[in-house]
């Protein structure tokens, strides 16, 4: 396996500030690595610091693709004699909250999925939820006022505000009903291969149930304990474009090795 990372915009030579403890841990680790300027792909113009050995299957671990853009990246591999790790659909499996949400419906939070221009007014009549938790196919609002609002009314302005401040809506909107979850008790989880990791040995039942029910070979899920005491996911994710969070760099290099 080859790992794939994007380079400093400003040394192609090494890895992008964001992920070079992480690029020198799985290199010493023993694991093949390639970089990639990250700018020139947005403009189509692909070229890595070393070449893939024919047929190398590449992980990539770097910023956040929309499916159209992973699936663009993808083909840069195979012109380039590589396969990909995980492929398209399985990038989106994980990467948009209504692939996912399906099959995990049990665990996470009752969600409405609508067009981002809805009248969540009359989309959202008769539910009357303690609260309304709202993102797009991918990230919620982390300025401002946050993304939690008291009635479907004040959906509207807040999309708004997702616009001004992302730039763009991925997808559509999720309305998510809000649930009272502990501070401080929200951790992340890697799954590789079937196999459910954590940042500590220790792995919850619910995290290694839904590694079972993920059609992909790497994935992240976020889990947090409801006021009840009950442990709910709160968010999946291609680990590819994920964050390690609470993660030890170490630990996380130690992971891939495992795969390696």
């Amino acid at each position: 396996m080859h790992l794939l990372f994007p380079s400093d915009p400003f040394n192609k030579k090494r890895p992008d500030e964001q992920y070079a403890e992480e690029y020198d841990l799985v290199v010493a680790a023993g694991l093949q690595v390639a970089l990639f300027s990250f700018e020139d792909f947005e403009t189509g113009v692909f070229k890595t610091s070393v070449p893939f050995t024919p047929g190398a299957c590449v992980l990539y671990r770097g910023w956040m693709l929309t499916p159209d853009a992973y699936a663009a990246l993808i083909v840069h591999l195979h012109d380039n004699g590589a396969v990909e790790f995980t492929n398209a659909i399985q990038y989106r499996h994980c990467h948009h909250l209504p692939e996912w949400y399906p099959l995990l419906i049990a665990h996470t939070s009752e969600t409405v999925v609508l067009d981002c221009n809805a009248n969540f007014k009359q989309a959202l009549d008769g539910l009357h939820w303690p609260g309304y938790f709202i993102k797009d196919y991918v990230k919620s609002l982390n300025t401002g006022a946050g993304s939690l609002v008291e009635t479907p009314e004040c959906i509207g302005p807040l999309v708004e505000a997702m616009r001004q401040y992302r730039g763009q809506i991925e997808g559509g909107i999720c309305v998510r009903r809000r649930e009272q979850y502990l501070e401080e008790t929200e951790r992340r989880y890697f799954v590789l291969l079937g196999q459910a990791y954590g940042a500590t040995d220790e792995v919850p039942a619910l995290v290694t149930e839904c590694a079972r029910l993920i059609d992909s070979p790497f994935f992240s899920i976020d889990v947090v304990l409801r006021s009840d005491g009950k442990l709910r996911v709160v968010e999946l994710g291609d680990d590819q474009v994920s964050d390690r969070k609470e993660w030890a760099a170490e630990r996380f290099a130690w992971m891939l090795s495992r795969a390696g």
